[in-house]
């Protein structure tokens, strides 16, 4: 299934049923009288999130969202039918932006949750509602209330608790690949990863977190070079960053503060998240280079740096149950401040 995180649409709901006019004429009823219907409502358009998604790929192909009009009155007083809502199920995590694409209209980062986004009009009048003491054969009946109708912007953003930065071939897909069973993409050359993926790392039967890994970056893709920042938004929602770093590279401080710039060119709030600095492929480093590129990064981040080696799973135990204790910090923390 192939990955899609914007997608436009277009969504109607439906116009009111119409009023009648109508009268009763009946054997032992003297004069009879006035008896059409209202219309029935038209239907609504809501959009609820689901958890057994996690891409707008449907939307490629089903652009156009319309629910049906109202049922018409009818005489004996009868009232058209209601139409029936039109449910969009979409990924936890899809926000909805106008068709300016600045204005959301709504964040659907929960599962169950709903949002009415375009109303059905209300059915009009039949003639047996405006009967007074004084106008006792009205002959007016409405037209039911049209409907409201809009493009939107759908854009996902993916719910994990971890995300991966890190320029192209630092490690990252294979870092997914063996902490948990996700199967990204794993090759030789830059830019093997071209979607954000999804995996679910588990330390015991109680303990686990989603760690999510997007394509790298490289030095001005804010300004779109490679394939740009369109995919940072997927860690936006994330409890922190692990920034790895491919340890082979002979220019580590400075890959580490270009990625820096990135982030906070993209938005300063991702900047600002907590992170852990990962210098990883040390199986390819002997123990010497090793220490003189951890006190270089963690001079230059003035923040702790930890080993690890994908490939052999080298530290990878330790880095996992240090980002499962601050994951579980975090959980408590957003516990207590939820009122």
């Amino acid at each position: 299934m192939k990955f899609l995180d914007q997608a436009k649409i277009y969504v109607r709901s439906g116009d009111g049923g119409d009023g009648v006019v109508a009268f009763r004429r009946e054997k032992y009823v003297e004069f009879g009288g006035p008896d059409g219907g209202n219309g029935g409502r038209g239907g609504d358009v809501v959009f609820r999130a689901v958890p057994n998604l996690n891409t707008l790929i449907d939307f490629r192909y089903t652009q156009h969202f319309r629910a049906r009009k109202g049922g018409n009155g009818a005489g004996s007083d009868r009232t058209g039918a209601k139409a029936e809502t039109v449910i969009i199920n979409v990924p936890i995590g899809t926000q909805i932006f106008d068709d300016d694409r600045e204005t959301m209209l709504a964040d659907l980062d929960e599962a169950g949750k709903e949002v009415l986004l375009c109303k059905g009009g209300d059915g009009g009048f039949g003639n047996a509602n405006y009967k007074t003491s004084t106008n006792r054969a009205p002959r007016r009946a409405d037209k039911g209330w049209p409907g409201e109708e809009r493009w939107v912007w759908l854009r996902l953003k993916l719910i994990a608790d971890v995300g991966l930065v890190g320029l192209p071939n630092a490690g990252k897909s294979t870092l997914l690949s063996v902490c948990s069973r996700a199967k990204p993409k794993i090759a030789d050359y830059p830019f093997t990863t071209l979607h954000p993926q999804l995996g679910v790392v588990r330390l015991s039967a109680t303990e686990e977190f989603v760690i999510a890994d997007i394509p790298g970056l490289i030095e001005g893709a804010s300004e779109g070079a490679g394939l740009g920042d369109r995919f940072l938004g997927h860690v936006e929602r994330c409890a922190m960053l692990i920034h790895l770093l491919d340890g082979t590279e002979s220019q580590l401080v400075k890959n580490y503060r270009m990625i820096r710039g990135e982030l906070a060119a993209y938005d300063e709030t991702l900047a600002e998240k907590p992170e852990i600095i990962v210098l990883n492929k040390c199986d390819a480093l002997t123990k010497t280079q090793i220490t003189a590129k951890t006190k270089a990064l963690a001079k230059a981040s003035g923040a702790e740096v930890f080993t690890l080696s994908a490939a052999t799973h080298e530290g990878l135990a330790e880095l996992l149950r240090i980002v499962q204790d601050r994951v579980t910090q975090y959980r408590l923390e957003e516990r207590e401040n939820t009122p």
